[in-house]
């Protein structure tokens, strides 16, 4: 039933998106691998090339794959705002960024030029029509779930989205990768940020930006009652909820609790400083709502691996919203998104803009 219809599939050279891409084989479509390079060239073509790409050893599954570089945009849209997130003393996410601003972007580019109906990836999420709307679902392995980072997804980016692992586990996907002859069914996953080298942020930052270690040494390190307790290397090599490599001594563990980029000072304080149940998520992306005017009642999560806790999400002026926990949250970090649940549904998200409170102990 699928057989005239075309899909684009983002491919990664990792299992999921070669299993995806020869899922939608078997379900009729006409499939078409595309490779977006990112780190290759300062360059930018916006052409199609042919890639020598090949997925699978199967012959029922040896799709074309293109390749489509946007290193120049991927520079401007993700490692410029990774960058500038640091600097302005917040914790970026980039991957989230780079999938719609990058990923998507690339993939509709891919339909449009290969005059295709849909794109692909290998995500595990799900989606569906209900009422009205294009909902967005968590994926069924919830050790996997990626809908955290898909919650900047439009309605029109959902219409033309199939996820074709959004109701397989890991262990299955691996499974069918070896029944499809997929020649990275074994692959290992990558956990770093791509451009970022052992994933050492630090060191990525030092070297990114000429004179920032030399220019940000040497600020103060204070407590909770505002008293120096010794110097740090520079805001932007420190995140919320730091704990190694302070540099100080304590009777008890000691952890980064606020970043004052305007005087380069950290503060530290003990653990239970870090709870906040308050904050001010703004840029909003509605999903599973078509408005938000009314407090509604929702589970969020702050960070990718952040649990799910009961919230109230109050509507607030120019697409922002006061988000309230009905537990603290621990370590919240501005920059980083607040996704919002109801049951297994993405409703909204929201990048952290402000920490409200900190509750006294």
């Amino acid at each position: 039933m699928n057989k005239q219809k075309k899909v684009v599939v983002g491919i990664s050279g990792g299992v999921d998106s070669a299993v995806s891409a020869c899922l939608l084989v078997e379900q009729g479509y006409t499939v078409t691998g595309l490779n977006i390079k990112v780190l290759d060239s300062f360059e930018e073509s916006p052409t199609l090339q042919l890639s020598p790409l090949i997925i699978s050893d199967h012959p029922d599954y040896q799709i074309p794959v293109f390749t489509l570089n946007l290193s120049s945009k991927f520079r401007d849209d993700v490692i410029r705002y990774f960058q500038d997130d640091y600097l302005d003393g917040r914790t970026p996410n980039p991957c989230m960024v780079c999938n719609k601003k990058i990923k998507w972007f690339g993939l509709f580019e891919g339909l449009k030029l290969l005059d295709a109906d849909f794109v692909a990836t290998g995500h595990f999420a799900a989606t569906a029509f209900i009422d009205g709307r294009y909902r967005l679902y968590k994926g069924a392995d919830s050790e996997k779930d990626q809908s955290y980072f898909l919650w900047m997804l439009s309605q029109s980016d959902l219409a033309k989205t199939i996820f074709p692992l959004g109701k397989l586990t890991k262990p299955e996907v691996r499974k069918l990768a070896h029944s499809f002859e997929v020649r990275a069914a074994e692959k290992k996953e990558s956990q770093e940020i791509c451009f970022v080298p052992q994933d050492d942020y630090c060191s990525y930052l030092a070297g990114a930006i000429p004179g920032l270690a030399d220019k940000v040494a040497g600020g103060e390190i204070v407590d909770e009652k505002g008293n120096v307790i010794g110097k740090h290397r520079g805001y932007p090599f420190y995140t919320i909820g730091q704990r190694r490599g302070l540099g100080v001594s304590s009777k008890e563990p000691l952890y980064v609790t606020s970043l004052d980029k305007e005087h380069n000072r950290i503060q530290v304080g003990k653990k239970s400083s870090m709870e906040s149940t308050t904050l001010i998520a703004s840029g909003l992306n509605l999903i599973g709502l078509e408005k938000l005017d009314v407090p509604i009642e929702a589970s969020g999560k702050i960070r990718y691996r952040d649990k799910e806790t009961l919230c109230t999400i109050e509507p607030l002026d120019n697409n922002s919203a006061h988000i309230v926990f009905n537990t603290p949250k621990n370590a919240v970090s501005t920059g980083q998104a607040a996704v919002f649940y109801r049951d297994s549904e993405v409703i909204c998200g929201g990048f952290i803009t402000r920490i409200i409170n900190t509750p006294q102990q």
